[in-house]
C-alpha cells in the first residue's frame, strides 16, 4: 500500500512539472529548458550545460525549418524532433533516460507537444 501511495505521487508530481513545464516551453531559452529538466532529473552541471547545447542547436535547425503549413511543417521538424530526444538520452544515465521518457508521455497526455515525436522540452523539446 505504500508503494501504491509513493507511486501515485510521482505521477502527481510528473504531472505538474509538466504542466508547467508545457507552459515554460514557449518562451524559454535553451538554458531555461536545460535547467528545467536538471531539476526534473537532477542533472550534475556537466549534463546540463550539454543538454543546453543539445537545445541551442536544435532552435537554431528549427528557425530554419519550414513554417506556414501545418503538414510541412510537421513533416519538416519530425526529424529534427526525433534528434533532439535521441541527443539528449545520449547525454542521460538509464536511469535519468526512464524519467525522461515519462516526462515525454506525460507531455504528450496532457496536451502539450508531442515529444514523442521528438520534440524537447523545447520544446522541448
Amino acid at each position: 500500500m505504500k508503494k501504491i501511495w509513493q507511486i501515485c505521487c510521482l505521477l502527481i508530481g510528473l504531472t505538474t512539472a509538466s504542466y508547467a513545464q508545457v507552459a515554460h516551453l514557449t518562451t524559454a531559452t535553451p538554458e531555461e529548458k536545460a535547467k528545467g529538466l536538471q531539476k526534473q532529473l537532477t542533472l550534475t552541471d556537466d549534463q546540463t550545460t550539454k543538454v543546453a547545447a543539445i537545445y541551442k542547436e536544435s532552435a537554431e535547425k528549427f528557425e530554419k525549418a519550414e513554417h506556414g503549413d501545418s503538414d510541412k511543417m510537421t513533416k519538416s521538424t519530425s526529424p529534427l524532433r526525433a534528434a533532439t530526444i535521441k541527443k539528449i538520452k545520449g547525454v542521460l544515465t538509464p536511469k535519468q533516460a526512464v524519467k525522461f521518457d515519462a516526462l515525454i508521455k506525460q507531455t504528450k497526455k496532457s496536451g502539450g507537444i508531442d515529444w514523442s515525436n521528438g520534440w524537447s522540452t523545447g520544446s522541448d523539446n
